[in-house]
């Protein structure tokens, strides 16, 4: 929004620099980004008078001007087509210094002198688009600076205004921001009484047929204007601020929509078919050339400004070509309507074409400002442009609706700002800014926002007002006092935050995938129809197919993850998730659980020179050790891996160990299958896990235990047992435990094999067995005899035997 200073002070008295009024504009949320001189140094270019024209003796397309510059006279020979006896224009006398940088000096122009230079609107920097030197109005005083004149001395203030502030695209609208801070008098332009405005008219009529797209329309009838060039002070003001005079009516329609903030049109009435304006929606196929020339394919969500036969603008946007007033314009009607935002911010986008009125409509004019707005402009024309207005008018309103009120209470307002305010205070500022209360003595204060404050729908944008117009350099610094309770632990938080440390320990990286997930994923992994997995809970507006339900497990995302890894050259992969899945239920809400999952790919020590480890692999006592690591950390006693048991479709049941709590799954970890992994786009073995974490928090935790010191050495000896393939080592070492009593220390499986030498359906488990005492050295016959109670029981309890050889 761009104004002059000098057009502010014509609606508010302030004593503020240009540069002053910026800052307490920013400071009041309205952020000014330019302050610049409006016009050029015109120093030396006075007003003047042509006394005679005659023709220049030696060139055809040259005269010769007698001018009066209130000193005297003097010749000037001029190339200016308009140049006419009696025409007051501006004279550049000599040594004056031009705006395009060049002195004006006395000199001879085909044999005749030339004392000064005649000037047109361009050449001083303050126009342009017409040929010729300026014709200024008769009444001006000759000899006077033409700075002076014209009223030259002038600031231009561009503000970049937010979109919830649309009152504030109109000068008025600043002028009363500015009277909110600095405590000056309004006076808004006086307008004659226009109270039959909705009385109707016999001479046109106006049908809205989409009152929800406009829910007001009003229009009144001049007759006899006369078209023409508009005063130099209505196109002064207009050309400061970007737009190019047109015609008297034309510029009074864009006058008073930079004054009001409402937009306005004028329709030569003379064209309008049937004296008829009809507020309807486009039908298929339907067209109209704007006043740009551009013919536009138009929609039925177009709302359009018809006659009897045809469209004649886009409500909101632009008028057409087929209306437009020209210079054999007689009778005009003016338009003041308000438009619904959403309907022309619509139109605007589709049509590409966005205008100062599209602009103000986007983002909501005053529906009880039209009136005023229209008031205006009719004033204007009959001064400017003569005629007569017809008696009555039409003003539709079918889709207005009344104003809401809000609760404004003063201790919250203080508690806020951090600064005591009483009911009084508060309404005296709100006031300064037309913002009334419903009722005097109200407790709390009853607010009804203001028409054209479309932002105002809460208690704390009222507050925001109070803190704009106090100042916020102004509002004291206070720290808060904040009590000292201290939130109670969450568990679950507690649980991530361990759980991630320890899989970051232990060389994974973290991963963090959206909970949306394709349906997909379900049939990759071959899940039956009625598998658990698939009962997911449907996103009611989702982003795509690929993010239609919320996951019910974390392992299709590392997957997806680790495809998108290994298809940009990083194979060795170890990634981690913990994040929740989701159950639909009886609730409202759907279940969420935590869980873990991991994937682990690739070498075994990756980045580590190949003479050291090889190509080793990764394979499944790699992800078996990370969970155990893991539930070693977390000191989880009632969980163990269970082979054969409930292990997923998509698992190699062979190399795949369930998770078990009370006897109840709570996750798994194992191989892939390789056909799995294929539909994954996955051309290498995967080791996984997914752990619930939820419920993996109901096992007990074993208590810390501290040891002394050992004082003794201990002793290693080697079992190697043949027993039964389906037997799985962790019962061995059970068994050993049991067997080991008082001396046992600990026990580690080195080797497993399967294969030569060894019968089918057996397989042989080599342990290595640490004996300890704590109260004496043992010697080999204490060891020995333990030792053979260990394959004793062993043999016992699973029909194992010493394998030999």
């Amino acid at each position: 929004m761009k104004f002059t200073i000098n057009w502010l002070y014509q609606y508010i008295d302030f004593d503020l620099s240009a540069q002053e009024l910026a800052d307490r504009l920013t400071m009041a949320g309205l952020e000014v980004d330019a302050v610049d001189e409006l016009y050029p140094d015109l120093s030396g270019i006075v007003v003047a008078r042509i006394v005679s024209v005659t023709s220049h003796p030696n060139a055809d397309r040259l005269v010769v001007c007698r001018v009066d510059d209130g000193v005297g006279e003097r010749q000037v020979v001029c190339g200016a087509p308009n140049a006419r006896a009696g025409m007051i224009t501006a004279l550049a006398t000599p040594g004056t210094m031009m705006p395009g940088g060049f002195k004006i000096k006395p000199s001879k122009i085909r044999g005749e002198s030339s004392d000064g230079m005649l000037c047109s609107a361009s050449e001083l920097g303050i126009g342009g688009g017409k040929e010729g030197i300026m014709d200024l109005a008769e009444g001006l005083i000759v000899g006077q600076p033409l700075t002076e004149a014209l009223e030259l001395s002038d600031t231009l203030v561009e503000v970049d205004l937010t979109p919830n502030r649309p009152d504030c695209a109109s000068v008025i609208g600043l002028a009363r921001e500015v009277g909110g801070f600095t405590g000056g008098r309004m006076h808004p332009p006086v307008t004659e009484d226009d109270s039959d405005q909705g009385q109707g008219c016999s001479d046109f009529t106006v049908e809205v047929l989409d009152s929800t797209a406009c829910p007001r329309y009003a229009a009144r009838l001049i007759r006899g204007v006369t078209i023409g060039p508009s005063p130099w002070w209505l196109q002064r003001l207009l050309l400061a601020v970007g737009l190019r005079p047109i015609n008297n009516v034309v510029d009074i329609t864009n006058f008073v929509m930079l004054e009001y903030g409402q937009p306005l049109h004028a329709f030569d009435f003379g064209k309008l078919a049937g004296g008829t304006i009809r507020v309807r929606k486009a039908v298929p196929d339907e067209k109209l050339t704007t006043l740009d020339g551009v013919e536009r394919e138009l929609d039925s969500e177009m709302l359009l400004i018809c006659d009897g036969a045809q469209p004649v603008a886009v409500a909101g946007v632009m008028g057409g070509g087929n209306s437009e007033v020209d210079s054999a314009t007689v009778d005009i009607l003016l338009e003041s309507a308000c438009f619904d935002p959403v309907s022309v911010r619509r139109t605007a986008r589709q049509l590409k074409l966005s205008t100062d009125s599209s602009y103000r409509f986007e983002r909501g004019v005053d529906p009880l400002g039209c009136g005023r707005a229209l008031a205006r402009a009719t004033q204007l024309v009959l001064e400017l442009a003569g005629g007569a207005s017809v008696p009555g008018g039409v003003d539709l309103k079918g889709g207005l609706r009344d104003g809401s009120v809000i609760s404004l209470r003063a201790e919250r307002c203080s508690s806020l700002l951090g600064m005591p305010l009483t009911t009084g205070r508060i309404k005296e500022l709100l006031e300064s800014i037309e913002i009334f209360c419903v009722e005097e003595e109200a407790q709390p204060l009853l607010v009804t926002p203001p028409s054209f404050r479309v932002d105002l729908e809460r208690e704390v944008d009222l507050i925001e007002e109070v803190a704009r117009l106090i100042g916020y350099n102004d509002i004291p610094i206070s720290l808060p006092t904040v009590p000292l309770n201290f939130s109670e632990k969450d568990p679950d938080r507690i649980l991530r935050q361990r759980v991630a440390r320890l899989m970051t320990a232990q060389g994974f990286n973290e991963a963090i995938n959206y909970s949306f997930v394709s349906p997909r994923h379900f049939d990759q992994l071959g899940l039956a129809d009625d598998d658990g997995l698939r009962q997911t809970v449907r996103l009611m507006n989702p982003l795509g197919e690929d993010q239609s339900v919320m996951r019910t497990m974390l392992l299709p995302g590392l997957l997806d993850n680790l495809k998108r890894n290994i298809n940009h050259q990083t194979p060795d992969i170890r990634l981690f998730e913990i994040g929740k899945v989701f159950h639909p239920g009886d609730a409202p809400l759907p279940t969420e659980e935590i869980h873990l999952s991991a994937v682990h790919s690739g070498r075994k020590f990756p980045g580590s020179p190949v003479y050291h480890f090889g190509h080793e692999t990764v394979d499944f006592y790699d992800i078996k050790a990370a969970i155990t690591g893991l539930l070693d950390e977390l000191r989880l006693a009632d969980v163990a891996f269970v082979a054969n048991g409930q292990v997923p479709v998509y698992g190699d049941s062979d190399l795949c160990l369930a998770l078990v709590v009370d006897g109840k799954s709570v996750g798994f970890c194992g191989r892939m299958l390789p056909e799995v992994l294929r539909k994954f786009g996955i051309k290498t073995d995967v080791y996984v896990c997914e752990v619930n974490l939820t419920a993996l928090e109901q096992a007990s935790t074993r208590p810390k235990v501290f040891k002394q010191l050992a004082k003794f050495p201990s002793v290693r000896w080697d079992l190697a047992m043949l027993v039964p393939s389906d037997i799985p080592g962790e019962s061995i070492i059970n068994l050993i435990k049991e067997a080991g009593g008082d001396i046992f220390e600990r026990c580690e499986i080195f080797d497993v094999y399967q294969g030569k030498n060894i019968d089918s359906g057996w397989k042989s488990i080599a342990v290595a067995i640490t004996y300890r005492s704590s109260t004496q050295t043992l010697d080999d016959v204490t060891v020995g005899q333990v030792h053979q109670k260990v394959i004793d029981l062993i043999g016992a309890r699973c029909g194992g035997k010493l394998r030999e050889g």
